[in-house]
């Protein structure tokens, strides 16, 4: 049980929301890209292709594993659910970008530089450390276990969680 609190446990401010939304939109908007071709991006064949490309193999897996990433994890991020794990999840998502595609071009994003996704790791690693804020679901969850009057109640919210997850 106490592994759950760990992980809906959260900073009872309203400043991450401030970085949530913003987030969550733009990882979504890009995951939407990889996974769909939305926004102009090249969906998840196009995007496959240019993994395969930059060595990151079998391209079609690695493309739907950070579209999944960037698509779920950034819902995640708005609503703020799961927000430590969907963080965690867009943070090696957002290192292997830098390493992989971005590291050897400079910091400068107008020369396809790693300014960008140093930024959206700068706020994924936040959002680990601080967790949702007030205003999200995973404050809701943690508030209602720890009102949970006994161990049997809190036993039975795991499973209940732990089922709805499965």
């Amino acid at each position: 049980m106490s592994y759950i609190n760990t992980i809906l446990a959260t900073d009872k401010q309203f400043s991450p929301l401030a970085l949530r939304l913003p987030m969550g939109i733009i990882f979504v908007a890009h995951g939407a890209q990889k996974l769909f071709g939305a926004f102009g991006g090249y969906g998840l064949e196009g995007t496959g292709q240019f993994m395969e490309s930059i060595g990151l193999t079998p391209g079609v897996l690695m493309a739907g594993a950070a579209g999944s990433a960037e698509f779920f994890g950034g819902l995640l991020l708005i609503v703020g659910l799961l927000t430590r794990p969907a963080a965690a999840a867009l943070a090696v998502t957002m290192v292997v970008a830098i390493l992989s595609v971005h590291i050897g071009n400079g910091l400068f994003m107008d020369k396809g530089g790693y300014e960008f996704g140093l930024a959206l790791l700068a706020g994924t690693v936040s959002l680990l450390i601080s967790g949702a804020g007030r205003l999200s679901v995973d404050n809701a969850w943690s508030r209602y276990i720890s009102r949970a009057a006994t161990p049997q109640q809190q036993a039975t919210f795991a499973q209940r969680t732990a089922s709805v997850s499965q």
